[in-house]
């Protein structure tokens, strides 16, 4: 058996990282894990080898990606989301494309979204929940933004930061495109 694999030397730095990335002590990845404290901190200091099922154990109590932790090159990567790969919505609002440009696990917490409005194209929603904002820049065009009672017109290059726990809006006055940063509390 080849005990001279790359990965166990960067297995134990790559565990320690994501155990102090989460604030965790040895003791509470030892309670989530079910994998004892002493393992851990062996395992962190290159003393010991896990088996499959305590680094599956490991990694699941760490929230990170088992693969990804076991890629030799893990660190010296840039995900890409090409244009064509970009999920789109044309049936959310009206005369509006959304694309999401934020990672699936994002939702509910930090969203990112690229919209193109047609003239009079609308985008109207209830509201997110308390405490969450949004971050509008406008690309190009204008468009007028409601939140709550508040309205503001836009052009190209301005950015409004609004209210999105009441019901808001974005109301394409010409033809537009708009980054949007939705910011869930």
């Amino acid at each position: 058996m080849d005990n001279d694999l790359p990965i166990l030397d960067l297995l134990p730095a790559r565990l320690r990282e994501a155990r102090r990335a989460q604030g965790l002590s040895l003791d509470a990845v030892a309670k989530l894990s079910g994998v004892s404290r002493s393992m851990v901190s062996q395992i962190e200091r290159g003393e010991s080898s896990p088996t499959i099922a305590t680094l599956w154990n490991l990694t699941r109590a760490l929230q990170v990606d088992f693969a990804g932790l076991l890629d030799a090159d893990a660190g010296d990567k840039v995900d890409v989301l090409r244009a064509g790969d970009v999920p789109r919505f044309d049936n959310m609002g009206h005369l509006c494309l959304i694309r999401i440009l934020s990672p699936p696990e994002d939702v509910g917490g930090h969203e990112v979204y690229d919209i193109t409005f047609e003239a009079g194209g609308s985008l109207k929603s209830a509201p997110h929940t308390r405490g969450a904002t949004e971050q509008l820049t406008a690309l190009s065009g204008a468009v007028r933004v409601t939140s709550g009672t508040a309205t503001q017109d836009l052009g190209e290059g301005d950015t409004a930061r609004y209210a999105a726990d009441v019901a808001h809006a974005i109301e394409a006055t010409e033809a537009a495109r708009v980054f949007l940063i939705v910011k869930n509390a």
